[in-house]
This record gives structure tokens, sequence and C-alpha cells, in this order.
């Protein structure tokens, strides 16, 4: 997880990095291996102040040792670049804070070895194949600049390099999990949290909006669906009678981004299940090397072909085809949210009655189409953090005005129609206990977490082997890594 950071006002700011850095810096680094590093990375120079300084040169070498696990110098210039590649803003971090944030990265993973934590091989490895997939999709199948960047001489050898990296970021982030995973806080914490905190120190929250929508989705008609159960049914037929390949047949027709990998889906665990229901149920009553019947989710239509089953882990691939939309549903969905709109704007419905009976979002019709920040699970959305899609919507919309007639997608639906109205405006304002209680109670947990890895760390520390070599041994560490 990363922890969220608070609107200025400063309720600290050396909490807030204090927080990223202790708790976020494991999640952020492990999900985004995959991102393109830069072939020329930038040399820095020891400074407490300053992260990167491109006129430094120096030999690679031994920065620390952690348990089991030693830090190389390269390792602290790769993940400069890293974070250099995909935008992140440096300015804020010194050498020295990243340095400290791979050392807490190596005390996680140990500690995981130490507690026994089970690493999911499988997946694993289908991680780093993807990433490897990944960039060579970006870099135009560069696998020389690759290997060279990683300073080895063969694919097999980088594919080494790279799992040992995702299983330790595997690993770090499943110990991260047992030290904060069972961290909550109660609304008499959270009182006293916000009270804690100086008045002139309390953070301003930026302009907030409530948004409400009203979605029309064009019917898909049954003889269009019957044309993709038909379809799916002789791509069945042929890979059983014919011995067509599955794999081929799922990166020429499936319209699932699985496609690329042969309709490859990451393993899936009975104890464990991350799929929607009937794709579930479709899969863990077959046999292993069986496809599936055609069956229909909320994302079409699927067949399945089960390729091993280990335990309590099914390897599966799918296909997947959405019935086609015709000209005359379209116009049809097209024309019915205009007439919604008209009836609005004339004050023949509110808004919300309108909302209750014409959409189609289940999700906000009851809701008279109040949509629900996924961050907060409330109804605000705070201005600047808006995701910029919805932002370009709503942008130009004053409170009560309905926006024009508008097109849009989503996983499920390949094209819907909706309007927009802006239902409440909340101004900048300073952090107020009963308006913001649900922010507040956010920033209590983070505290509440912080200071749980920092108790975690301090303890672990004193019982972990640490030698921390050079330069490194003047930084002004927030943990007691010198064991001073």
């Amino acid at each position: 997880m990363i922890l969220q950071k608070m609107p200025s006002n400063k309720i600290n700011s050396k909490l807030i990095i204090k927080a990223a850095l202790l708790v976020g810096f494991i999640s952020f680094n492990f999900s985004n291996a995959q991102e393109i590093i830069e072939d020329e990375v930038p040399q820095v120079q020891k400074t407490k102040d300053t992260l990167v300084n491109k006129t430094r040169i120096k030999a690679d070498g031994v920065a620390a040792v952690v348990g089991d696990f030693i830090i190389l110098e390269s390792d602290l210039d790769r993940e400069i670049a890293q974070l250099q590649a995909q935008g992140a803003d440096l300015k804020d971090l010194t050498r020295c804070e990243l340095f400290g944030s791979l050392l807490e990265n190596k005390l996680y993973a140990h500690q995981a070895i130490q507690d026994s934590v089970i690493v999911n091989e499988l997946f694993i490895k289908s991680r780093t194949e993807q990433q490897i997939q990944g960039i060579l999709a970006q870099t135009k199948g560069d696998m020389e600049g690759l290997l060279e960047f990683y300073k080895k001489d063969s694919e097999q050898a980088l594919r080494d390099e790279m799992y040992e990296i995702n299983k330790n970021g595997y690993l770090a982030q499943e110990m991260q999990s047992k030290v904060i995973g069972d961290i909550e806080v109660t609304p008499e914490e959270v009182r006293t949290f916000f009270n804690d905190i100086p008045k002139d120190e309390r953070p301003i929250f930026g302009t907030e909006l409530k948004l409400a929508q009203i979605v029309i989705i064009p019917e898909v008609t049954e003889d269009a669906k019957q044309a993709v159960i038909d379809q799916l049914n002789d791509f069945k037929r042929d890979i059983e009678e014919n011995g067509s390949s599955f794999v081929t047949k799922a990166i020429f027709y499936s319209e699932d981004g699985s496609k690329s990998d042969g309709g490859k889906l990451p393993t899936m665990n009975r104890k464990q299940p991350r799929m929607v229901k009937e794709f579930r149920d479709a899969v863990f009553n077959m046999q292993e090397g069986e496809i599936s019947e055609p069956f229909e989710t909320d994302f079409g239509y699927h067949i399945v072909f089960l390729e091993k089953v280990r335990g309590q882990e099914y390897d599966v691939r799918h296909i997947l085809l959405r019935p086609k939309l015709s000209q005359e549903a379209i116009k049809k969905a097209n024309d019915e949210i205009k007439e919604v709109r008209a009836k609005i704007m004339d004050g023949s419905l509110t808004f919300a009655q309108a909302a209750r009976e014409f959409s189609d979002e289940k999700e906000t019709k009851f809701e008279g189409g109040q949509l629900t920040n996924p961050t907060t699970q409330d109804f605000n959305f705070e201005l600047t953090r808006m995701e910029p899609e919805l932002y370009s919507q709503i942008q130009d919309l004053k409170d009560g005005e309905i926006s024009e007639v508008l097109q849009d997608e989503d996983r499920v639906n390949t094209i819907k129609f909706k309007i927009l109205t802006v239902t409440d405006r909340i101004d900048d304002h300073e952090a107020d206990f009963a308006k913001d209680y649900l922010k507040i109670k956010n920033l209590a947990l983070q505290d509440k977490q912080v200071k749980a890895v920092a108790k975690w760390q301090k303890e672990t520390i004193i019982d972990t082997y640490i030698k921390i070599n050079g330069e490194y041994r003047d930084c002004d560490f927030q943990s007691n890594w010198l064991k001073k």
C-alpha cells in the first residue's frame, strides 16, 4: 500500500515523508518493476541534500549487508534511474533516504524468510515473464539493450535475476502486510489524533465536489449473443476435433488483454479466488485438459482451457468474445438519454428521480446517481485528485448544471452514454472533525501504521546482522541501521 499524502498545511510534512518511506516504498517498487528503465543511469554523489549528480563515477561495490542480503552501489543507482523513468518527483528525496528504503526492503525480505513466509513460485515466474515481455514490447524487442543494462550475458541469466528481485519484493510485501495488516483505529483514537494536531498545522483539504450521473447502456440483442456463443462453440470443436491451437485462437480472436499471451490468466487458487463467480464456477468444475462450454459473465462470453491442476492451483487460458452492438441499439440508447436530459431540463424530473427511474448503472441508480469515491468510500471528490478523465468531463460544469450527453466505455461496456451533474461543492477548508472524519481516520490509521513499522524495525534491526559500508555510514538514518 502507499500511504496517502496529506494536503498541505503540513499536518506535518515529516510524518508524510516518513510514512511514504517506511510503509509505501516496498509496494511501489514491487508493483512498478515492469516499467522501462532508461539506458543511461545517472551517476550520483555523496550528499545529504541531493539525490543525483551526473559527474560522479564510482566502481560498483557492496554498500550494505542485511541478514542474508547485500545491497550494491548499482542497486541504488538502478532504483534512481527507474524512479526517474516513471516520472517520479525526486526533489524531496535524498540519496540517504532512498538507501534507507532499500535497507528496509531487505530487512522485510530477510525476516519473511526467517518467519517461513511461503512464496507463490508460479506467480513470481508469471510476473517475471510479463515484465520482460512488457519491456520488450515497449522497446521494440531490444533484448540486447536489456541484457546490457542488467549486465547479463543471456536471457536466462536476466530471468533469474528478475525472478530474484520479484521474489524478494514479494517476500517484503508479505512481511509488511503481517506487520500492519491487522492494525485498525477506534473512533476515540481518531479523535485523539486530530486533537493532538496543533491548530496551525491542521491540513487544508482542497475543493471537493459531489457528482451524480445517469448511464444508458445500449441493449445487446439475443441474436448477437447467440452469434458469439456459436463462434466459441466452433473454436471448441475445431480444437477438440481437428487439433487446432487454443493459444493461437486466443491471440487472433480474444477480446481480452490476455490475448497477447495466448489467453493465459494468473494462476487461480481455490483458497484465494479472484475471478468473478461465474468464471470460478466454470474452472473449479472442470478436469485438467478440458475446454469449457461457452458461459457468460459481465465481461462477455468465454470458453476456458484448464491446462494444469496442482492441488488448489489452476492454470487456465480463456477466449473472451463480446456480442456486437447494432447501430440501431446504439441510436436507441443515445435517443433515450437525450429524452431523459430533456425531462430534467424542463423540470419534469429531478436528476435523482431520473437516475432511479432510467439509469442502467446499478451501482449508482438507487443513490440518485451519486458517485462514490473509490479511495475514500464517501461521495466527495477532491478536485485536485480526481481521475483526469472524470475531471475533463465535469471541469466546466457549474453547480446544478447538466452536462451534454457523453459517450464513454468501461471494462464491461464498449459503448455507454451518460450525463453528469455537480450536486454539491465544498470549497477549500481547514480539516473539520465532523465533516472530514473519513479522511482524518485514514490519516490516523497511517500514523498508527508508521509507528507500528518503526517499532517492528527497531526490534528487528537489533536481532539482525547489518553492516553499512563507506559513505553511507555518514547518513542520518531515521532507523538505527548503524546500531549506535
